[in-house]
């Protein structure tokens, strides 16, 4: 089976993805013991989308991130680097405009889209800054960012019970829900090593994106964080 390293070299991580596509979003709703359904909610809530808007939703998969809008008749753009999520995507939706696409050099016109958002992906990107750049270079001006990744959970002792959860439960009930249960066990590796909300922010910030802040979801956790461009 493939799995990423903390290295996260681009090709090592689509391949992984590509190997637990099928049972990607059946997986995740187990493991985050159906939590993930209220951070997606949360994600569409924060963006607060307007008809007319255009949306690229990067790292988007099979395009679960993207169906709120679409449903909406809100123009979205799913946007992979996984050649397998993004044939599971089309399978499920075939309404959605799924592109092939690297957060870190992605193929879009500067200012096209009024709304980036990002959930559960940034995490998984080889340098962070440099896809947050271009996430601006495709906003357009007075345009908005909408990162929901995982995060630190703020009560110290909850922190440490989360991170025992994550070395030993999640690799075990990946291998009874998962096509790569190894992926999983990058999965918890990543999300242990990712920034604590106020160091994300300063990478955010750092990137050109100005009034940047963050929301706690389920304790901290989760975390979604925000920009616009000046």
């Amino acid at each position: 089976m493939t799995r990423a390293q903390l290295d996260k070299k681009p090709v090592d991580v689509a391949s992984m993805f590509d190997t637990v596509a099928e049972k990607y979003d059946v997986t995740n709703d187990v493991l985050s013991l159906g939590q993930d359904r209220l951070w997606r909610r949360a994600v569409v809530k924060a963006v607060d989308a307007k008809p007319g808007e255009r949306i690229l939703d990067i790292a988007a998969g099979t395009g679960t991130s993207s169906e709120p809008w679409a449903d909406q008749e809100i123009e979205v753009v799913p946007a992979d680097f996984s050649l397998g999520m993004l044939r599971v995507g089309r399978r499920r939706r075939p309404d959605m405009a799924f592109t092939a696409a690297d957060a870190m050099s992605l193929p879009f016109a500067d200012e096209s889209f009024d709304v980036v958002t990002m959930s559960f992906g940034l995490r998984n990107v080889a340098d962070a800054e440099t896809a947050l750049r271009e996430f601006l270079r495709v906003t357009k001006p007075g345009g908005r960012l909408l990162v929901c990744e995982f995060s630190q959970p703020v009560n110290k002792v909850f922190r440490t019970v989360y991170s025992n959860y994550l070395m030993r439960a999640l690799p075990p009930v990946a291998r009874r829900t998962s096509s790569n249960p190894d992926s999983y066990v990058y999965l918890a590796e990543s999300i242990r090593a990712w920034p604590p909300q106020g160091e994300l922010a300063r990478v955010v910030e750092a990137a050109g994106w100005q009034q940047v802040g963050w929301t706690n979801l389920t304790g901290g956790i989760v975390a979604l964080h925000h920009g616009t461009k000046r």
